[in-house]
């Protein structure tokens, strides 16, 4: 599940592996404490089997097995737990204490107490039992004593030692969490103070952020921010820009056409209303051309729309945009050409590709003089499809080649009529399908454009 607070997310992160070792520690903490209480029950009872088993003697033939008190005393802990206990024997006969309390399996033989655990009378029990010398016997004879307990106070202990220590983890486990939200909170302010520089930043203020006051872990998060707001302040001053020249671009067509119109209405003769009216025309063309341009233009730019991925057949692509615009070569007289040399297939939007093709041949069209000639050539390799258009009309300096990318840029003293954002177009295209345009001159003396695609 998705937590929205990165505070909660911290916290969570940093209390449950906390929690957890807390309650490895716990477990460690109850396993000590039932150590702790089982070596000192054990040492009582070894306490106890010593103390009976000292005092039992013979004298003058006859074993005297008396129990005394302080062996049975010592287990008074104030948790009523009840003492049980016998002397046997080396030859099994019982001396004194109860006959049927359970005996180790086997019997001790040396004098080192044996532990064990069993039930007597409906409880579990404690017991030690211990093979210790007779005193006063000359044959070596052994007596065998053992001495039981419940285990009320064993229990009692094991809570007392246990609880204790689950207290003390309890209170650190809380203690660490106030002190973690108190650090978050101290941590996460450059950060909530990061947010507020950007919030009270004005509609256009984007201007960088300060990055000296924020931690060196914000730092790359304040340049990711500064750099993007770079890039949208870029595009803002480039979108302004786009609009002021297509503003002016469009003001001399509509300017012109309205004083076409506007003569056609007041002229009364005939030949010059029909002169006006074709201008009025030829404005209207041009001023759809143009906004067929910019349309184009803003579709190609990055982020303008989803783009498709399809497989685009140059020589197809060049073939259609040729026949489209054989009408204009024909009126221009220039010999339009297209040259195949092998398959060249990429990958893109086709209908942009397309359109890219035709600002290519209808500015080489346009550029060319009467009588010239433009030159298609599409072309393949391993790693490229090329599309190249070469015509003979005046070219563009080598110096001017850079500017001729920019937008509504026109080579100073150049022929014919021209928007200057058809080579516009076809960088947003190209650089939007991962290739290349190439600008040089034609064998014929003109321009000559080469678009280098990766090939599919």
């Amino acid at each position: 599940m998705r937590m929205d607070s990165l505070r909660l997310q911290l916290l969570r992160w940093l209390l449950l592996p906390l929690a957890g070792l807390v309650a490895v520690n716990v477990f460690t903490s109850w396993r000590q404490a039932s150590a702790t209480a089982d070596l000192v029950t054990d040492r009582t009872l070894d306490a106890s089997v010593r103390a009976i088993a000292e005092d039992v003697r013979i004298d003058r033939g006859v074993i005297d097995a008396i129990v005394p008190p302080v062996a049975l005393e010592m287990f008074d802990t104030g948790h009523r737990d009840r003492v049980f206990y016998r002397v046997d024997t080396s030859a099994g006969r019982l001396l004194t204490g109860y006959p049927d309390l359970p005996l180790p399996e086997p019997l001790p033989k040396a004098s080192a107490p044996v532990h064990f655990t069993g039930s007597y009378r409906g409880s579990d029990l404690r017991l030690a039992a211990l093979s210790y010398p007779l005193v006063g016997a000359t044959d070596g004879a052994r007596v065998t004593v053992v001495v039981g307990v419940t285990l009320a106070g064993h229990a009692a202990m094991v809570r007392e030692l246990w609880v204790g220590n689950f207290g003390q983890q309890l209170i650190l486990l809380v203690a660490a969490g106030v002190l973690v939200i108190i650090g978050l909170g101290r941590g996460l302010a450059p950060l909530m103070r990061l947010r507020e520089a950007v919030m009270e930043k004005g509609r256009d203020d984007l201007s960088p952020l300060p990055d000296h006051a924020v931690q060196s872990e914000l730092r790359p998060l304040v340049a990711a921010l500064n750099t993007y707001m770079g890039r949208v302040a870029g595009q803002m001053a480039a979108q302004r820009r786009f609009v002021a020249n297509a503003a002016h671009q469009l003001r001399t067509p509509l300017a012109l056409l309205s004083t076409q119109v506007a003569f056609a209405r007041r002229t009364g003769e005939a030949a010059e209303r029909a002169e006006a009216l074709a201008g009025a025309e030829e404005s209207t063309r041009r001023l759809a051309r143009l906004a067929a341009q910019l349309l184009t233009l803003s579709r190609a730019e990055p982020g303008s729309r989803r783009p498709r991925d399809e497989d685009i057949d140059l020589a197809q692509s060049a073939r259609q945009v040729l026949e489209g615009l054989a009408h204009l070569a024909v009126e221009r007289d220039i010999d339009l050409g297209l040259d195949v040399n092998a398959p060249a297939v990429t990958r893109g939007d086709g209908a942009m590709m397309r359109e890219a093709v035709v600002n290519l041949v209808e500015n080489a069209l346009r550029y060319t003089p009467r009588g010239g000639t433009v030159t298609v050539t599409v072309e393949g390799t391993a790693d490229e499809a090329v599309l190249v258009v070469e015509d003979s009309g005046p070219g563009i300096p080598p110096e001017e080649r850079d500017k001729a990318f920019e937008r509504f840029y026109r080579v100073p003293g150049t022929p014919g009529e021209g928007s200057g954002i058809g080579l516009s177009i076809v960088r947003e295209v190209v650089d939007g399908a991962g290739g290349r345009l190439l600008l040089g001159t034609a064998a014929a003396g003109g321009l000559r454009v080469e678009m280098r695609l990766p090939a599919a």
